[in-house]
């Protein structure tokens, strides 16, 4: 893996469902944003809908689509119709499978119960980054759930932190873990799916002021 510059915290909102938010988010300086294509999550977006809000983002802000167990012929139709710059998978997809459409891709890990993160860096060796979460295997992201962060050992991944993470314990688990970058949904909402505006400037400015210490 390259060496990557560790001055300051990538973050990433995910769940987005109105331009409002993304505009506001981007105002904030967020580095990506994360569209949801699984049907049972309270955030999904259908690719119309993921299309149509990708038209409204100015360039140099990431698009990552977020995929559970999809069949391939919707991952096809999803990267030709939304081109995402990261595809970023949550269920039980293989190595080959998150590889075979010419994208970047970043491998969640449910963290809930224990993880070999070493195994999990071999296993996915071209992934760009694996995201721990704090679900179980099996469910969906995006539940608020923080984990253990003691368990975060081994592997050789970029490691994006997710799980739980809000303006109040961001700053205090970027100290502990030292991530790559963050990712948050729940923590910065007022309703599933409904990004709270002043939870969004709390949970940047709670960011920088961890990377300043």
């Amino acid at each position: 893996m390259p060496t990557l510059p560790t001055q300051r915290t990538r973050i990433k909102f995910c769940g987005i469902t109105r331009a409002e938010d993304a505009r506001r988010a981007i105002a904030l300086g967020v580095d990506a944003l994360g569209f949801v294509l699984v049907p049972a999550s309270r955030r999904a977006l259908d690719i119309e809908a993921a299309v149509a809000l990708r038209r409204e983002l100015p360039p140099f802000v990431a698009v990552v689509a977020l995929l559970m167990d999809a069949d391939r012929e919707f991952i096809a139709q999803l990267v030709g119709r939304l081109r995402p710059d990261l595809l970023q998978f949550h269920g039980s997809e293989s190595p080959d499978l998150c590889r075979a459409w010419g994208r970047p891709y970043i491998k969640s890990v449910a963290m809930a119960e224990p993880q070999d993160l070493a195994t999990q860096s071999a296993h996915y060796a071209d992934a760009s980054a694996l995201l721990l979460d704090g679900h179980p295997t099996g469910e969906l992201g995006g539940q608020g759930t923080a984990f253990d962060w003691s368990r975060i050992a081994g592997g050789t991944h970029p490691l994006i932190l997710a799980g739980g993470l809000n303006p109040d314990n961001v700053a205090s688990a970027i100290g502990r873990v030292r991530p790559y970058a963050v990712d948050v949904s729940s923590g910065i909402e007022s309703a599933p799916g409904l990004k709270d505006a002043a939870l969004m400037q709390k949970f940047i400015e709670e960011v920088r002021r961890a990377d300043a210490n």
